[in-house]
């Protein structure tokens, strides 16, 4: 049902995890795919561009090289970001934490939206990947839960500045299992008691609502944040 055939698309963080499988999601439904990595190339088939996204620079050259690849862009995922394994509460916070996550989750995603929109093309989509904890806030992660909320105000702020040419959306997990997550949810089996469905949600159960979100079916749709958590997370 869904058919993005000669959609260009650009997903940042593209090399594992959920970047990978919504790259793999939108081939699979005709889109062509660059992706973007900082450390791990991605796999075949993708082409993919490295850099790191909270350099300004890097960012607006990253555009350039995956607009020349595609020919343009209907369609940009910025899905790229880290989160600190370690509880530290914000009193003991280094400025050097607050400043990488800041730089990796919120500072590259204002760039890769300011060097994109410009190449995007009129009935163009952007969906921005957020977190649970940015509308509900995590104790001791208060770099990422900040850095996540301001991604959910700029996707608001977004979808007004840009309609009706095109559609700003946001997808917010809960707890996936992915690298990145993976050694706290083997070390707190607890977690998954506080998710309703009773798991962790995969990589593939971020990445079908964000194909919904890149598809003509959610045309009508922009400004919006859309839970993908098991029940974990109730906003309304």
């Amino acid at each position: 049902m869904i058919d993005l055939a000669g959609k260009r698309a650009f997903v940042t963080g593209g090399g594992r995890g959920i970047g990978r499988a919504t790259a793999l999601l939108l081939e699979r439904a005709g889109a062509r795919v660059v992706v973007g990595y900082r450390e791990r190339k991605p796999d075949p088939p993708f082409e993919g561009v490295r850099g790191d996204l909270g350099d300004p620079s890097v960012a607006k050259r990253v555009l350039g090289e995956v607009v020349a690849a595609l020919g343009g862009l209907d369609i940009l995922v910025v899905n790229h970001g880290v989160w600190p394994p370690d509880d530290v509460p914000l009193a003991k916070m280094s400025d050097a934490q607050w400043e990488t996550t800041r730089r990796a989750n919120l500072d590259a995603a204002v760039y890769v939206c300011r060097a994109a929109i410009p190449h995007l093309a009129a009935g163009g989509t952007i969906v921005l990947v957020s977190s649970t904890a940015g509308q509900r806030g995590e104790a001791f992660h208060a770099d990422y839960a900040a850095t996540k909320g301001a991604v959910i105000a700029l996707t608001k702020s977004l979808a007004v500045e840009l309609a009706p040419a095109i559609t700003v959306n946001c997808v917010a997990p809960g707890w996936v299992d992915t690298e990145m997550s993976e050694a706290t949810l083997r070390a707190k089996p607890a977690i998954l008691k506080t998710i309703p469905l009773g798991r962790a949600a995969s990589a593939e159960d971020i990445a079908g609502p964000i194909l919904f979100l890149c598809s003509p079916l959610a045309r009508h749709i922009t400004g919006e944040i859309l839970n993908v958590n098991g029940g974990s997370v109730l906003c309304g």
